[in-house]
């Protein structure tokens, strides 16, 4: 039996799906199932049971010697959500109960963390634990993902193999549900579909021309390989990037996904909205030297396959992973 926390949202579905090919098909899925625009990326899907996320600590008191392992995923992944107090209670002070249930039932434990941990990359981007309690990030919900992980490494008693993962610039399939916190792909795919042209944010950085500002994009079918090598290993606990290892610019993106369509890139350039200018990562750039240490060698995709493989076989498509 395997638990998913946030099993309706995009990374949380998705990884049923995989568990399910893997014929892992004693889930529990836990979310807030009151959201119906999510209700699509469980269909199909083979899921022993529902657990509202308010009832998920009681279930498990109830349940957990049946229990092989928790992935918890779930979280307000909002990165314009200012209220701290939701923040304080969905994405630390949850993820401590949780963290605490995995001691006092000996179960292993991936939670999902966030390279907004690493603000404006003042100090890199390694996944350098003695680093964490330095970082700056640069809105509330990335302060709350460090706040978790620094809790989560000065803790004496900690689940018996646990590991928080980074996760860069996700994209892919059942993110329909996402509206302005899809990926760029996303966004770009129906820009492109609605009106032949897509927008990108002109730059107000020296060192960096338009459309040249970088992000290291993962797909969502990388990180799954790495859940289920890390629900297998099973050793070597930490805090660990999850990027393609790659930074790659947004006009590669763009020109991607016009390429994907069959079509000719058309690219215009907006001005970043001023709100957020100050805040804005211009490079971002996983180093997987970590991962790769303890075992972890599969290649990822590149941005040209991971785009191509999204863009023609799911959102063409309308079709959920």
């Amino acid at each position: 039996m395997i638990i998913v926390t946030g099993a309706a949202g995009f990374i949380g579905s998705c990884l049923i799906s995989k568990l399910n090919e893997e014929n892992f098909n004693f889930i529990i899925a836990v979310d807030d199932f009151s959201k119906i625009e999510k209700a699509q990326n469980l269909e199909g899907k083979k899921i022993q049971e529902r657990v509202e996320r308010s009832a998920f600590f009681e279930w498990l008191d109830q349940n957990y010697y049946e229990v092989e392992f928790i992935f918890h995923i779930g979280a307000r992944t909002d990165t314009t959500e200012f209220d701290r107090d939701v923040l304080e209670e969905l994405n630390v002070r949850y993820s401590q109960q949780i963290w605490q249930k995995c001691i006092d039932y000996q179960i292993p434990l991936v939670y999902a963390s966030s390279a907004a941990t690493y603000g404006l990359g003042e100090l890199g981007y390694d996944d350098n634990e003695s680093q964490i309690p330095q970082l700056k990030p640069l809105n509330p919900y990335g302060e709350s993902k460090n706040d978790f992980d620094i809790w989560a490494l000065q803790q004496e008693k900690k689940p018996f193999f646990w590991a928080g993962l980074k996760f860069f610039n996700v994209y892919g399939p059942n993110e329909y549900h996402k509206g302005r916190m899809a990926s760029v792909i996303f966004h770009a795919y129906n820009q492109v579909k609605a009106s032949g042209k897509m927008r990108l944010f002109r730059s107000h950085h020296p060192d960096f021309k338009d459309g040249e500002q970088m992000r290291d994009f993962v797909y969502v079918k990388d990180l799954l390989e790495v859940c289920s090598f890390l629900m297998h290993h099973r050793r070597n606990s930490g805090i660990y990037n999850l990027g393609s290892g790659k930074a790659r610019t947004f006009k590669d993106l763009a020109i991607n996904t016009f390429t994907s369509m069959g079509l000719e890139p058309n690219i215009d350039f907006v001005d970043t909205p001023a709100d957020i200018r100050d805040k804005y990562q211009y490079f971002t750039q996983a180093n997987m030297n970590k991962l790769r240490s303890i075992g972890y060698t599969k290649p990822f995709h590149t941005l040209e396959e991971g785009v191509k493989d999204y863009v023609q076989n799911y959102l063409s498509k309308e079709a959920y992973y």
